[in-house]
């Protein structure tokens, strides 16, 4: 039984066909699957273990193959064969110095691994009351150009320009992922969000890629609304949306927003979809140095993206079962952190899933 259920729509946490077409297959012969594990900066060791135990508790047939990424290493041949030979990741939130002048670590992933659609589903979860109780959308972000293109510079002092960079070919690639996901999940609407209005030239150039490949897909509704329109259109009534297609800017700040809509970026998972069955699933909130090492930190997020991979992988019982257990937890309210309102470590949260589990 799915537990993450809207009342209109079917539910889109998991990810049980969406992604059937991209896979990895790439098993041991027991059936097992070796993932890479990048644990990531400040609560990262700690929600990853969290998800280790919760996948032990399960038996998820699933091994692990840690890494290490941060400021030190960057993405290091140790990690780039890693990913080559696994297909399939799970990270935890990286840190990235503002102003140090040395490219995202998320963002390096991205590009490294030609990542280039980033899944962020947004759906209520029942028992865990926020303004709105039927959010059911689904943005679908270009990763890999844009202005986080990674192209800055000072041409004079007191001056910094940012190129950003639109192309036909990522624009197609990931409107044609979004009209896909749509038919896959019984979905009736993709919209591409834009400010072509004002960039005329870049944003124009995805809405014209976005149009075309439309009519490829004629089950599918097709709008168009600018970003600010749709900012405020999602905090008046997120039933209007339904998947969104967003070059890479206007997708991490959509994302966020309808974060905030079902609770945080605590309760909200994440893939990031590559070509040859590439994926990295991740938690997409920060790494929470004040509160790293001291056992209160929410691992939700990184587990609802662990139940993504799982569907990923075709593991569709254990991911059910696990989600089944961490949304009870929530729903009860008992063993919930203090994020959520409660007062449970990351500890208890996780032996509360287990027990569960175990039952």
């Amino acid at each position: 039984m799915n537990v993450l259920r809207a009342q209109a729509r079917p539910a889109i946490l998991p990810l049980s066909k969406a992604h059937q077409f991209t896979q990895s297959r790439s098993f041991a012969t027991d059936g097992r699957k070796l993932i890479t594990l990048i644990p990531g900066d400040g609560i990262g060791p700690e929600i990853s273990k969290a998800v280790q135990d919760i996948f032990k508790a399960a038996n998820a047939p699933i091994d692990w193959e840690p890494v290490t990424v941060n400021g030190e290493t960057g993405v290091s041949d140790d990690v780039i064969a890693s990913v080559h030979r696994n297909k399939v990741g799970l990270k935890g939130p990286l840190g990235t110095p503002i102003g140090k002048g040395h490219m995202s670590l998320n963002l390096a992933l991205r590009k490294k691994f030609n990542l280039y659609a980033n899944v962020r589903p947004c759906v209520s979860i029942p028992g865990y009351k926020t303004r709105y109780d039927d959010v059911n959308v689904v943005v679908i972000r270009e990763n890999t150009e844009g202005e986080y293109s990674g192209i800055e510079n000072m041409p004079v002092k007191g001056v910094a320009q940012s190129i950003k960079i639109i192309t036909y070919e990522a624009s197609k690639r990931v409107a044609d992922y979004a009209f896909q996901y749509a038919i896959a999940q019984g979905r009736k609407k993709v919209t591409a969000i834009h400010k072509a209005n004002i960039m005329k030239q870049s944003d124009g150039l995805f809405v014209k890629t976005c149009r075309e490949v439309a009519t490829s897909y004629p089950t599918i509704k097709y709008d168009e609304m600018i970003v600010d329109a749709t900012c405020m259109q999602l905090t008046l009534n997120p039933s209007k949306l339904d998947v969104m297609v967003l070059p890479n800017l206007y997708g991490d700040i959509v994302s966020d927003l309808c974060a905030g809509l079902i609770g945080g970026l605590g309760l909200t998972p994440s893939g990031n979809i590559g070509d040859n069955g590439t994926a990295i699933f991740e938690a997409v909130h920060g790494t929470a140095p004040d509160i790293a090492g001291k056992d209160k930190a929410n691992p939700t997020a990184l587990l609802l993206s662990a139940i993504m991979m799982l569907r990923y992988l075709k593991f569709n019982d254990h991911a059910s079962r696990i989600e089944a257990a961490v949304m009870q937890t929530i729903r009860e309210g008992k063993t919930i952190t203090g994020d959520l309102g409660g007062s449970a470590s990351t500890t208890q949260f996780t032996n509360a899933v287990c027990d569960l589990l175990r039952k």
